[in-house]
């Protein structure tokens, strides 16, 4: 818990980037927490990780995203029941302007060596954050591999435990 202090304090004023799952959860309990264990993208979270998720990203002056994740988080609420679909991306919309979006171009994404690994958003975000940005994910895979290259990470999955405690 120490070492995540330690990230949150040397990036406070830097920023934070939150992958695709872990916005979406932000999004959707943004919307409406009754509806995450509702929704087969957010059945892996419960509605105390989504406001774990929230005091957490309230620590950071700065939220940071890229075109793709948003892009993915868009397709992926876009199973939500028809009904709900409107309002929920009526509430999308006035959240995004609280992220500040960072354009990767694609052919650079793609000319990485991690790119057959991760594809095109997690190699954006490999791009983009190296000595800027805290990543934050619950991807052991994306996780490990910004580990490896000393790039700052922390896997959600590493404070779920918290959201016990409140």
């Amino acid at each position: 818990m120490e070492y995540i202090k330690e990230l949150v304090a040397r990036y406070q004023n830097k920023g934070l980037l939150i992958d695709t799952n872990l916005l979406l959860l932000y999004f959707i309990g943004a919307y409406d927490p009754d509806r995450i264990p509702k929704f087969k993208r957010t059945t892996s979270f419960t509605v105390d990780e989504f406001w774990l998720l929230v005091r957490f990203l309230d620590f950071f002056d700065k939220l940071v995203t890229t075109p793709n994740v948003l892009t993915e988080v868009s397709n992926m609420s876009g199973q939500l029941a028809e009904n709900l679909r409107a309002p929920f991306y009526g509430d999308f919309a006035k959240r995004i302007p609280l992220l500040e979006e960072h354009y990767v171009p694609s052919i650079a994404a793609s000319s990485l060596p991690h790119f057959n690994k991760f594809g095109l958003t997690d190699s954006g975000i490999v791009q983009l954050v190296k000595d800027k940005y805290l990543v934050l994910t619950d991807d052991l895979n994306l996780a490990g591999y910004l580990e490896n290259r000393d790039i700052d990470v922390i896997n959600f999955n590493h404070i779920r435990p918290l959201a016990w405690n409140t």
